[in-house]
């Protein structure tokens, strides 16, 4: 099995543009991914003039990778009503539902979209709580585990930059395959909206 380096943050709008590519990497037998999460933004309320530069950033996300963004989503942007990012609880989330059996790139995924096509203020637990409830996941242990979960998660954040120090990674998403003792990036952002393309050249790795 070749193992890929994932570099991605839950509240990055390009590695939500790469989640059918990411999904179909997850599904193929010959590869292992290690997901690790960067920790993009510390939470915080996005001021209205930023908030139209990431209408316009999404805009472009979804004409190259045909990702969809949602109305819910879009209108709740460009509202005047507070919009909180926050990039570290969603990736406690994120661990949190691989431990307790589902697998990443559908937890990954179920987060992006609640964020992306919902709308949903993912900087609040409980709106957490009630996706992971979504997925099947029993609602008194997720908040048993959810509860003592964030030193694991900082951690893993700090584990990922220094990684991405010695592998020279500076952005997300990126993918990096180790395949015989060699590290190699893999050019996915070629393949935004080819996922058919995309899986022949996976498979032609191997």
């Amino acid at each position: 099995m070749v193992k890929v380096h994932y570099f991605f943050d839950p509240m990055c709008g390009w590695c939500y543009g790469a989640t059918s590519l990411v999904e179909i990497l997850a599904n193929m037998g010959e590869f292992e991914i290690a997901y690790h999460p960067g920790g993009m933004i510390p939470k915080r309320a996005i001021e209205p003039a930023f908030r139209q530069h990431i209408l316009q950033a999404d805009g472009q996300i979804a004409a190259m990778t045909k990702a969809h963004f949602g109305d819910a989503y879009k209108a709740r942007v460009a509202s005047t009503g507070e919009f909180v990012i926050d990039s570290y609880l969603p990736t406690q989330a994120f661990m949190v539902g691989i431990e307790m059996g589902v697998e990443p790139h559908t937890m990954l995924k179920a987060i992006q979209q609640a964020h992306y096509q919902d709308g949903k203020a993912l900087d609040k637990p409980e709106a957490l709580q009630a996706l992971a409830v979504t997925l099947g996941l029993d609602e008194a242990t997720w908040k048993d585990k959810m509860a003592g979960a964030e030193p694991a998660m900082m951690k893993e954040i700090q584990e990922s930059h220094r990684l991405m120090g010695q592998l020279q990674v500076s952005g997300y998403p990126t993918l990096i395959i180790e395949k015989d003792d060699k590290l190699s990036r893999l050019p996915h952002s070629s393949y935004y909206g080819r996922v058919a393309e995309w899986k022949d050249y996976l498979t032609n790795l191997v």
